[in-house]
C-alpha cells in the first residue's frame, strides 16, 4: 500500500508540474497590452476575475461614469473594487473625470468640449488647456482618495478624440496619451446584431501582432449581447496559445521611462487648491 501511495503521490506531483509548465509559455513570442476603459461596469468583476485566473496584469483608464448599480464608477462604493485591482498589480490612467469629449480647437486657444457626465453633462463648453489638464487630473485625485495609490502617467481621450490642444494639455500636466492598435479594437461598442461576439473574437485573434495595445470596456450600455463573457476568456487563451504574453503599459517601450519616473507619485499637480486652480465648470 505504501508503494502504491508513493506512486500516486509522485504521479500527482508530476501532473501538477506539467500543468504549471503548460500554463506559462517557455518564451514569449510577443507582448500584448490589454487596456480597459470604464463604462457601465456591468462586466467589471467578471473581467477582474478572468485576469486573476490567467495571472495577467492590464491597464485601466478611469472616468466617473454611471453604472448599472445607479452610482458612478469613481464613487466611494467602488473603492473596494479599485483597491483590489491595485493589489493585483494593474496599472491605471485617466479617462477624464466626466468622460469629456474633445470636439475641436478654437481660434482663441481654447478647446470646445462636451462632458458626458457631471453638472455640465451634454453641454458644449469652451475650456482653456489648463482647465482640460485639471479635468484629466481630477481622476488622479479621486483615485488616490479611494485607494491611496497614484495613477500612472497615462491618459486616454474619450472616443479617442484628440486635438492638438488636448494632446499638448495632457503632456503639459504630465500625462502621455495612449491610443490603441486597429487590430486591438475589441468592437465591444458595436451593435451585437451586426457584430456578433464570435466574429469579433475571430477578427482579433487573427490580426493582433506583437506590441499591440488592445482596448475593451468594463461594460457597454448599448450592446445587447455583452462582449466580455463570450470573448475575453477565449481571446486570452487563444493569444496565449500563440505564444503571446501580457504586460501593463508600464512595460511598454513608449511609456516605460515615464512610468518609472512617476512611480509612487502623482503624474500631475495633486492639489488644485494649493496651485490656485479651479475645477473646470465652463
Amino acid at each position: 500500500m505504501a508503494a502504491v501511495a508513493a506512486t500516486s503521490c509522485a504521479a500527482v506531483a508530476q501532473a501538477q508540474a506539467q500543468a504549471a509548465t503548460a500554463a506559462v509559455p517557455a518564451a514569449c513570442k510577443g507582448t500584448l497590452y490589454l487596456t480597459f476603459d470604464t463604462g457601465s461596469q456591468s462586466q467589471a468583476e467578471f473581467i477582474a476575475q478572468t485576469l486573476r485566473r490567467h495571472h495577467i496584469k492590464a491597464t485601466f483608464f478611469m472616468a466617473n461614469e454611471k453604472t448599472i448599480n445607479g452610482d458612478y464608477s469613481l464613487d466611494p462604493s467602488w473603492a473596494p473594487f479599485w483597491k483590489s485591482l491595485v493589489a493585483d498589480g494593474h496599472a491605471f490612467g485617466s479617462h477624464t473625470f466626466d468622460h469629456v469629449y474633445a470636439k475641436r480647437d478654437l481660434a482663441d486657444g481654447k478647446i470646445e468640449m462636451k462632458p458626458q457626465f457631471g453638472a455640465n453633462g451634454g453641454k458644449l463648453l469652451a475650456w482653456t488647456p489648463q482647465q482640460y489638464c485639471d479635468e484629466i487630473n481630477r481622476v488622479e485625485q479621486r483615485f488616490h482618495t479611494l485607494t491611496g495609490a497614484h495613477l500612472d502617467p497615462f491618459w486616454r481621450a474619450p472616443g479617442g478624440h484628440l486635438t492638438p490642444h488636448t494632446l499638448a494639455a495632457g503632456q503639459a500636466c504630465g500625462y502621455a496619451h495612449v491610443a490603441w492598435a486597429d487590430a486591438g479594437f475589441s468592437g465591444d461598442e458595436l451593435p451585437s446584431d451586426k457584430w456578433p461576439n464570435q466574429m469579433l473574437l475571430k477578427r482579433e485573434l487573427a490580426n493582433v501582432r506583437d506590441g499591440d495595445i488592445l482596448i475593451a470596456h468594463l461594460g457597454i450600455w448599448s450592446r445587447k449581447d455583452p462582449w466580455a463573457p463570450a470573448v475575453l476568456e477565449p481571446l486570452i487563451s487563444g493569444l496565449e496559445k500563440k505564444g503571446f504574453c501580457f504586460a501593463t503599459l508600464r512595460e511598454h517601450p513608449a511609456y516605460k521611462a515615464a512610468a518609472e519616473k512617476a512611480k509612487g507619485k502623482s503624474p500631475g499637480p495633486f492639489d488644485l487648491v494649493s496651485t490656485g486652480r479651479k475645477q473646470p465648470t465652463s
